[in-house]
């Protein structure tokens, strides 16, 4: 092979994999002598890949860890199981890994090959993830062209289901990718209305690319996900919880995924949650998973949903004794102090 360019890529690619490769494969694989190997191994490293060669009967060459991740090169299989599961794994998002898998699915399908994209889509349209029950699935599909779009500042335009089910169509300016309230948004520059605006993506269909490219703008605010949250409680039916927890405050801001300052602390032991939720299921849910004793001071809605589900448990449970009243090993886990509802730990 006596195109340095193309050697250097094919040795770095059989570097990549996780094994010693002696200098005498690495030549005959290349079809070139030991030397031109040593010497292609010195033009790696000064591009900063960190090539290690051990020495003796079983030594060789092998690319080690640096400081950073050098480019990869993968084969025809490697790519495909790659893109079909950052697709999945963008479709039913791991917390904390979403929005990083759609900005690496939109890089890999922009320079996947076109012998490779039906190989890609057939498994996609085949494959069927298991709801998780935190929010409604989206396409992966149309997350990467909206990151594609937004990437490129790339006028997009879409068709768009409003919330009271009516189908209008969208020419934007996509700006950011959020997740928020369990749930993907597009954040966007919105050239009908002109105005800043959020659009559910799961809401969103036949996202087309108009070619068009713009230059940005100034977004609205700093903070994209404050931004999105604000527009969300403005626009839809929340519920305002306020409860005491006999929890950490550390431990709760943790298990439930919200910002800090939603959790105050009372002593070392216990703290007191204020925050906001769309729906009591998912409220009710998350404190009881909490596992610990807690008082819910706020809204009632809340103290009327816990009390049904107290009794439907207390029914699955076997029901009350001969009195009327709960089993006397769970008398003290009916209600707390003030009017509010507490649940024992579990």
């Amino acid at each position: 092979m006596s195109d340095t360019p193309a050697r250097l890529l094919k040795l770095l690619s059989l570097l990549q994999t996780p094994r010693e490769w002696p200098g005498s494969e690495l030549a005959e694989r290349l079809g070139v002598s030991p030397r031109t190997i040593r010497r292609d191994v010195d033009r790696l490293r000064e591009l900063g890949y960190p090539v290690r060669a051990t020495m003796g009967a079983v030594g060789g060459y092998r690319l080690a860890a640096g400081k950073a991740m050098p480019p990869l090169l993968l084969d025809d299989e490697e790519a495909v199981a790659i893109v079909v599961g950052l697709r999945m794994a963008a479709g039913t998002p791991v917390d904390g890994m979403e929005e990083a898998s759609v900005r690496a699915l939109a890089k890999l399908e922009q320079v996947l090959p076109s012998r490779l994209r039906h190989r890609v889509a057939a498994p996609a349209a085949v494959l069927v993830s298991m709801p998780t029950g935190n929010g409604p699935n989206v396409d992966p599909q149309n997350l990467t062209v909206l990151a594609g779009a937004a990437a490129n500042r790339e006028r997009l335009r879409f068709a768009y289901q409003t919330g009271d089910g009516s189908e209008t169509r969208r020419l934007v300016e996509p700006y950011r990718l959020v997740v928020a309230a369990r749930r993907w948004y597009l954040l966007a520059y919105d050239n009908d209305r002109d105005d800043w605006r959020t659009f559910r993506v799961d809401r969103i269909s036949d996202p087309r690319p108009t070619g068009v490219r713009v230059p940005p703008r100034e977004p609205p605010e700093q903070d994209e996900a404050a931004f999105i949250t604000d527009r969300l409680y403005s626009s839809v039916p929340t519920y305002e919880v306020l409860a005491t927890l006999r929890l950490p405050a550390g431990q709760v801001a943790q298990r439930l995924g919200i910002a800090p300052d939603d959790v105050q602390p009372i002593d070392e032991h216990s703290c007191r949650l204020h925050g906001r939720a769309d729906t009591l299921e998912w409220l009710a849910s998350r404190l009881l998973m909490l596992g610990c004793e807690f008082q819910v001071h706020e809204p009632p809605e809340l103290l009327a949903y816990l009390r049904a589900a107290g009794a439907r448990a207390v029914r699955a449970a076997g029901g009350l004794d001969g009195t009327g009243r709960l089993p006397a090993e769970d008398r003290d886990v009916s209600t707390a102090p003030g009017g509010g509802v507490g649940v024992p730990p579990t």
